[in-house]
């Protein structure tokens, strides 16, 4: 049942009118562009038929053809921080993501003070949907996507959930649903393959919606991160891969593009194409061991090489003014943030605390990007390199802290980047073999790596030897982002998340209440610490079970 009361035949009664003698008809005023932003979980650099993959990726192929391709596009290395920075426009190290992911257990989340990028949108008169995964955390409702801006929402809070039956592990028996519709545990749903169930339900909200009232959807894939499963029918076009793994993925890669298409098909038939900007992105590098490539860079998914933040990315929209080009303009996923407001309608820039640029005139009409330098993180909870010290990093930095950033044309990596293979894609049947060892790097006793990006992509020629000025000025560069870091928010788990307590669904599980409580008891203990008495332990249980049966 469609939006059926758009004029097909005449979208502006307005413009039929005749005009009066001797006045000029004046242009109605440009209504904003309906926002289409899809991202992939896991999709690997060389996993499109675009750079010459062996997975059939048609529709990406044609949308890409049509629009530009972004070949300088960045990326975080790994979910919840790439998620993080499309919705607020600001690097890790300015929301206290720095470290690793939000696991299910944990009671952290996108900082609540903070205005997401559909909250803007919503400020501009922007109907906005979600469809797909979070991964932002959930422990309060006040972190769920219907309270960070989004209208309605169906998809997964979690970061990985199994493809049919929904369910995720964050352990041993640590199990639960995790499939979501608005605020509610969609239980009815289970059963349904999640690529083909988000691009329906994308379907039915533009068939339900009006193409005169601007619309942003945020469609996030659970496909293609594990576990590897697909439909019978994408698998059997890949029979003949050796490699089980890439043949599963390459499947799920497949029913991905065609899922794709059904949402560009359905935005043809309702009516909103012509006035829409489509944007197509993956989250960060391909898992190797989950049969996905990045060849022919260096490093994988969770790590700093190229492999790992280098990122597949176009635009598609008949609003483009020039089309059918490669860009070669330094973007990255911050730059949507501000890139989609101004779009929109309204303005955000560094002023409101963003580290994100407009780049829609580099985009649209070929101009010199903005942006010339990226921070790719600095993360002081990762493990510490052996090998670095303050000393290597001229007295300035302590090299053993994992750090990586992009100036111009050179880009620093000090402490640990994560594993530096290049590993070429997974066609024979017996990988990782003995062959892998061809192009396996062994463990370096360093911690500063340089190179010149424009000149070597693949960062096989490490140069932090011959330009110690670059790696100085550099290491200075990362001292001045570190300076405005905020502290890193990592809380422990909590056990009161089991989704036993949720009736077998992951979902919120801290009250306003109980956070006012933990914060009052905080207070308490701080200023107790001077002269402490033994608390009676009795008191503790009957607290711990009022809580623990108000849940049940």
């Amino acid at each position: 049942f469609g939006y059926l009361s758009w004029d097909w035949a005449k979208p502006s009664l307005v413009a039929d009118a005749p005009a009066e003698a001797g006045e000029q008809p004046s242009a109605a005023p440009r209504q904003p562009p309906h926002i289409i932003f899809i991202l992939t979980d896991d999709q690997g650099y060389h996993d499109v038929g675009y750079h010459g993959s062996d997975i059939e990726t048609p529709t990406l192929d044609r949308l890409a053809a049509e629009g530009v391709k972004l070949e300088n596009y960045y990326i975080q290395p790994i979910c919840t921080p790439s998620r993080s920075q499309l919705l607020t426009g600001r690097y890790q190290i300015h929301t206290g993501l720095q470290h690793s992911i939000i696991r299910p257990r944990q009671p952290n989340c996108l900082p609540l003070d903070q205005v997401t990028l559909p909250q803007k949108l919503q400020e501009l008169g922007y109907s906005t949907h979600m469809v797909g995964k979070w991964h932002l955390g959930f422990y309060r409702k006040e972190c769920l996507p219907t309270r960070r801006g989004f209208d309605t929402f169906l998809g997964s809070l979690t970061g990985n959930v199994d493809y049919y039956t929904y369910d995720n592990c964050d352990g041993p028996g640590v199990c639960g649903f995790d499939l979501h519709e608005g605020e509610s545990v969609a239980w009815g749903l289970s059963g349904q393959y999640s690529t083909l169930l988000y691009a329906q339900r994308v379907s039915h909200i533009l068939a339900s919606h009006s193409p005169r009232r601007p619309l942003f959807l945020y469609v996030a894939f659970q496909a293609v991160h594990t576990p590897l499963q697909s439909p019978r029918q994408y698998l059997y076009r890949y029979r003949t891969m050796g490699n089980v793994a890439r043949r599963k993925y390459a499947a799920m890669v497949t029913c991905m593009d065609e899922a794709v298409r059904n949402i560009t098909w359905a935005l043809k038939r309702y009516g909103f194409y012509d006035n829409s900007v489509i944007i197509f992105s993956s989250d960060n590098g391909g898992q190797t061991f989950s049969g996905g490539s990045n060849w022919p860079l260096r490093g994988r998914k969770g790590t700093y090489w190229e492999g790992g933040v280098r990122g597949l990315g176009f635009v598609h929209s008949p609003l483009l003014k020039r089309k059918r080009w490669t860009s070669r303009a330094l973007v990255h996923i911050t730059d949507w943030y501000p890139t989609l407001v101004g779009l929109a309608g309204g303005t955000a820039s560094a002023a409101d605390g963003l580290d994100g640029y407009d780049v829609w005139p580099a985009i649209s009409e070929g101009r010199a990007s903005p942006r010339t330098e990226i921070l790719h993180n600095i993360d002081p909870l990762y493990n510490h390199a052996r090998h670095g010290s303050l000393e290597g990093g001229f007295g300035i930095w302590n090299t053993a802290v994992q750090a990586a950033i992009r100036v111009g044309e050179w880009k620093l990596l000090t402490g640990d980047p994560g594993y530096g293979d290049w590993i070429p894609p997974q066609t024979l049947a017996a990988f990782p073999g003995s062959w892998w060892n061809l192009e396996r790097m062994a463990s370096a006793r360093q911690a500063v790596w340089l190179f010149n990006i424009s000149a070597d992509p693949y960062e096989r020629e490490d140069l932090a030897g011959q330009r110690p000025d670059v790696v100085r000025a550099l290491l200075a560069r990362l001292v001045d982002y570190n300076r405005t870091a905020i502290p890193v928010r990592y809380p422990a788990e909590n056990p009161r998340a089991h989704p036993d307590f949720n009736g077998g669904a992951w979902g919120p599980w801290a009250s306003d209440e109980e956070e006012d409580e933990e914060e009052e008891e905080g207070r308490a203990r701080s200023l107790s610490r001077g002269h402490r008495k033994k608390k009676c332990k009795i008191c503790k249980l009957r607290s711990f079970f009022r809580k623990l049966n108000t849940r049940l």
